[in-house]
């Protein structure tokens, strides 16, 4: 008798314009697909901006390597990822980075493209929604550009009151940093 393969579960991974800690984030979550292969697949969806971002970083040969599955944003219904959460395919969905355009919208209930439209959608089924803003916090911050060099940042407190609104909302976890995504995997998969 053959033994039956269990089926993997699923996760979004969401990738937005946000080139602060994109570096970072990637090395994370390879890390975590290595981790937990036998058992999850992470599913990659990268929108129209995250898409030249992720372009600019020179990301995209070293995410096509590392993980099976990456579509990138034709229109806020192309993938259609909203559809696939609404069906229950996934465990959680995660967006990181998140720009603060990205983070803005979501709170205002603005689904005008594929990844603001799959977590508006994620919270109207329930599904646990993990974002890591790029402005988590109001002051100065420093980001690496993709040459190496450091530029210096003012988040404003306009952008941290969306990140705030959102964080109150039921089903919706922010995470300060990369470092943070290890714990989610950990709580869903153990």
């Amino acid at each position: 008798m053959t033994e039956k393969r269990a089926k993997k579960k699923k996760v979004v991974w969401g990738i937005t314009g946000s080139g602060d800690r994109i570096r970072e984030t990637a090395e994370v979550m390879k890390k975590l697909r290595q981790k937990y292969d036998d058992e999850v697949e992470i599913r990659v969806y990268i929108s129209k901006a995250g898409d030249q971002v992720v372009k600019y970083y020179k990301l995209f040969p070293e995410l096509e390597a590392e993980f099976d599955k990456i579509w990138v944003e034709a229109n806020a219904n192309a993938p259609f990822l909203a559809g696939q959460v609404q069906m229950g395919r996934f465990a959680f969905m995660l967006i990181a980075p998140a720009t603060s355009n990205t983070v803005a919208k979501i709170s205002l209930r603005i689904a005008d493209t594929m990844l603001t439209n799959a977590a508006i959608m994620s919270q109207k089924v329930l599904l646990p929604l993990y974002i890591m803003p790029s402005d988590f916090k109001e002051g100065e911050v420093t980001t690496t550009l993709p040459d190496g060099k450091d530029l210096k940042l003012v988040i404003r407190k306009e952008d941290v009151e969306h990140v705030q609104k959102l964080a109150a909302m039921e089903g919706v976890t922010m995470l300060e940093r990369p470092q943070d995504i290890p714990r989610v995997f950990e709580e869903h998969f153990g």
